[in-house]
C-alpha cells in the first residue's frame, strides 16, 4: 500500500512540475509579442508620384526600423484632399507640397494645416521645344503656367527672375496672379493652365512653366533640359517642400521621427541615383519657413 501511495504521489508531483513547467515556458510569449509590437509605430502617409517613390523607398530603410517606425505609404492623385485627410487625421502625414501651397490652401479651406519638417527643394524651370535661350523667345510667345494658387504665383516669379517680365513692387507670392505684370516688354502671352496637363501641351506654346515632380514624370531634368529654373537662395524658400500635418501634431516625437529620416544618407544616395540630383535637400527649422526675408 505504501509503495502504491508513493507512486501515486510521484505521478501526481511529476504532474504538477510539467504544468508548471509549461506555464514558465508559454507566459513570456505573449508578453514579448505584445511589446515587440508597441514599439513599433505606424505612421499613414500621403502622398504622390516622384515623392512616394522616395518615402516608399524610405519605409524599406534598415534606418526606418531602428527607429520604431513603420511607414503606410498610400498613394493620392488629388492635392487638396491629401491635405483634407492630414487636416481630418485620416492620414497622419502627407508629403507633396511646397510651404507657399500649404499656406495658399490654409487661407483658402477652414481645415487648417501645419508644416511638420522641411525636406528638399526642387527648382521650377521654363521649358521649350522652339527656342533654347530666353532671348529668343518673339513679341507675343505664348508661355502655359499652372492655375493653381501658390504654382502660380512662384511660376511668374521665374519669369521675373528670367528678365521676361516685370511684377508689382507689392506683388503676393502666395496669391498673386497674372494681373499683377506690370511690364510685359515683349507682350508675352501667359496663359495659365491645369498643372497635370502641362507636359501634354508643351509642343503647342512656346514654352512651359513647370514644377519638377511633373517635369520628370514627363521625362525632362530641370538641371538638362529647362532653359532657366529657379536659382536656389533666400528668395525661394517658400518654394521649399515640406512634411505636412494637423494643427496640433507639428510637435509630435513620433512625427519628428519621420521628419529626420528623410535627411538621413541613404535618402540622399537614393535621390541622387534616382532623380539625377533634381531635388536638393535642404535640413532647416520650421522657423527658417515663417521667419521674415
Amino acid at each position: 500500500r505504501d509503495k502504491f501511495m508513493k507512486k501515486i504521489l510521484g505521478l501526481v508531483l511529476g504532474l504538477s512540475v510539467g504544468i508548471a513547467g509549461c506555464s514558465k515556458q508559454e507566459t513570456p510569449a505573449p508578453e514579448a509579442k505584445a511589446t515587440d509590437t508597441a514599439a513599433v509605430q505606424t505612421v499613414t502617409i500621403a502622398s504622390t508620384g516622384s515623392d512616394a517613390d522616395v518615402w516608399r523607398h524610405i519605409a524599406s530603410l534598415p534606418e526606418t526600423k531602428e527607429a520604431g517606425l513603420k511607414l503606410d505609404v498610400k498613394n493620392f492623385t488629388d492635392y487638396v484632399a491629401m491635405n483634407t485627410a492630414v487636416a481630418n487625421k485620416e492620414i497622419d502625414v502627407n508629403a507633396f507640397q511646397s510651404y507657399a501651397y500649404l499656406v495658399a490652401f490654409n487661407e483658402s479651406n477652414k481645415d487648417k494645416i501645419v508644416p511638420l519638417s522641411t525636406t528638399y527643394l526642387e527648382p521650377m524651370g521654363i521649358y521649350s521645344s522652339k527656342v533654347k535661350k530666353l532671348e529668343e523667345f518673339k513679341q507675343g510667345a505664348t508661355i502655359a503656367i499652372p492655375n493653381d494658387g501658390a504654382n502660380e504665383s512662384r511660376a511668374l516669379l521665374l519669369l521675373q527672375s528670367a528678365g521676361l517680365v516685370k511684377l508689382k513692387a507689392d506683388f503676393d507670392n502666395v496669391k498673386g496672379t497674372t494681373a499683377d505684370v506690370s511690364e510685359n516688354a515683349k507682350q508675352i502671352v501667359i496663359k495659365p493652365i491645369q498643372m497635370a496637363t502641362a507636359v501634354r501641351v508643351k509642343d503647342e506654346v512656346d514654352a512651359i512653366i513647370l514644377g519638377n515632380t511633373l517635369a520628370m514624370e514627363g521625362g525632362l531634368n530641370v538641371l538638362k533640359d529647362a532653359i532657366y529654373y529657379e536659382p536656389i537662395d533666400q528668395s525661394t524658400k517658400m518654394n521649399v517642400n515640406i512634411l505636412a500635418t494637423s494643427a496640433d501634431r507639428q510637435n509630435d516625437p513620433v512625427l519628428q521621427k519621420v521628419g529626420a529620416l528623410y535627411h538621413t544618407e541613404a535618402v540622399k544616395q537614393f535621390v541622387q541615383e534616382k532623380f539625377a540630383g533634381t531635388k536638393v535637400d535642404v535640413n532647416k527649422p520650421i522657423s527658417y519657413l515663417t521667419e521674415s526675408k
